[in-house]
């Protein structure tokens, strides 16, 4: 049985920084891409950024770009999204996630999820 568990949330002033990482088990970590996603209060979850199965293709959202890196390692098993220049409208819980094939964008491929970890950033 998939695994996955968010840890590093918290709240933070704008233009601060914070690490979030997603610790993986239940099947080979190295074989699937993995995905961060969020959902702010009242709207739709958005796709964040996802990374393939080795590392080396990545995707973000245009609203991201620029200020968050996710990354992998495949021999701890764990993904991480680091933040940055963070904006109160980055609000929301992020959940990492992941999918059934070595790379994809698309948010119907993936098939498990973590429980989630709030990111609060004030102005």
């Amino acid at each position: 049985q998939v695994q996955l568990v968010e840890s590093g949330g918290g709240l933070v002033q704008a233009g601060g920084s914070l690490r979030l990482s997603c610790a993986a088990s239940g099947r080979t970590f190295s074989n699937y891409g993995m995905g961060w996603f969020r959902q702010a209060p009242g709207k739709e979850r958005e796709r964040v950024a996802v990374i393939n199965h080795s590392g080396d293709s990545t995707y973000y959202a245009d609203s991201v770009k620029g200020r968050f890196a996710v990354s992998r390692d495949n021999d701890k098993n764990t993904v991480s999204l680091q933040m940055n220049s963070l904006r109160p409208e980055d609000t929301a819980v992020y959940y990492c996630a992941d999918a059934r094939v070595k790379f994809t964008t698309a948010t119907r491929m993936y098939e498990y999820w973590g429980q989630g970890t709030q990111v609060s950033v004030s102005s």
